[in-house]
């Protein structure tokens, strides 16, 4: 069988995103499910729950089902998320708030979490219990990430434990989980499926970390999302948090202005705040803690028996999401 490669993965679940119907009527339930689905992204998460079966079994594709249940679940929370951040914008687009209206996408949202089951649950009898343990595992601990960060929005301190906490709970987790689904479908024991979910958590934390580093340096063109957004709502990320706790002077009340004001003009804020992140090198400090993690996923994968050459996949993907610039 061919090498698997990851971006084939990821253009074979859009092709089969786009075979599913998920419902037919009432038209404005399903049709900004099919809507936020068809706005692509890279589908990172579903592809990784193919390469998690692949490194145990040359028979990734009896993983497709369930690695749509991954992707029709992330986009459920990206949804909602979008709902409860006001977001304008996601992947370039408008948002389902936006385009339709909250009660509708909220709706839409719910019978993703639905259908996510229906997926998900495409799996041999042998694993199916295990598959539906550790989604709802996971499901749980992604809304209480989401918990915590809006929580997060209501105090005005937050430590960096906290943070890593939440970004653990509110993103890693899923990664972690789409892997581990994978790697079970594709007949790893319970030992070395948690093995693979240990490298999947900590390149997502990584890749969190990444993420907020983006969000305020990244190409908007590149992005998908507006850039600057976590400074223009005063989101606690480890940025945010490194600046509050380096910051002296000047420095500390402008950035503290910021933080307070309620009017403001949206560019003029994100360009006062990246200049005092560029005088704190804040940046540099984000991107060590990020790679902190990447270096932890990496070592996981010692104890991994599986092929070098399908363990080097892993790390691969390891090394394009540490690299990433959108």
């Amino acid at each position: 069988m061919a090498q698997f490669n990851l971006k084939e993965a990821g253009e074979l679940l859009a092709q089969e995103l786009e075979k599913r119907a998920y419902g037919d009527a009432p038209e404005n339930l399903y049709a900004p499910l099919r809507y936020i689905l068809s706005l692509g992204g890279k589908r990172l998460r579903p592809a990784l729950t193919l390469l998690g079966c692949y490194l145990f079994d040359d028979d990734y594709k009896k993983a497709v089902e369930p690695a749509i249940g991954v992707e029709v679940f992330h986009n459920f929370t990206l949804m909602h998320d979008d709902i409860m951040d006001d977001a304008p914008l996601r992947r370039g687009q408008m948002t389902v708030h936006e385009k339709w209206n909250p009660n509708i996408a909220i709706l839409s949202g719910d019978v993703m979490f639905v259908k996510a089951y229906d997926y998900i649950m495409q799996v041999e009898d042998n694993v199916l219990r295990s598959a539906i343990s550790l989604f709802n595992k996971c499901a749980t601990e992604v809304c209480e990430g989401q918990q915590f960060d809006m929580d997060f929005e209501e105090r005005a301190i937050v430590s960096e434990e906290e943070y890593i906490e939440m970004i653990r709970l509110k993103t890693a987790v899923l990664i972690g989980f789409a892997l581990r689904l994978g790697a079970l479908i594709g007949g790893a024991s319970e030992e070395q499926s948690k093995v693979v979910e240990e490298f999947g958590v900590n390149v997502g934390l990584g890749f969190q970390l990444k993420d907020d580093i983006l969000d305020v340096y990244a190409d908007q063109d590149k992005f998908g999302k507006q850039v600057g957004g976590d400074i223009i709502s005063n989101k606690k990320t480890l940025m945010l948090i490194k600046a509050l706790k380096q910051a002296k002077g000047a420095d500390k009340a402008e950035l503290l202005k910021w933080l307070e004001v309620k009017e403001f003009d949206k560019v003029e804020k994100v360009k006062a705040v990246t200049a005092i992140y560029d005088r704190l090198d804040i940046k540099e400090m984000a991107t060590s803690k990020s790679n902190e993690y990447f270096d932890k996923g990496f070592t996981a994968l010692q104890k991994l028996d599986v092929p070098d050459n399908r363990k080097q996949l892993l790390k691969e993907f390891g090394i394009y999401l540490q690299n990433r610039d959108h």
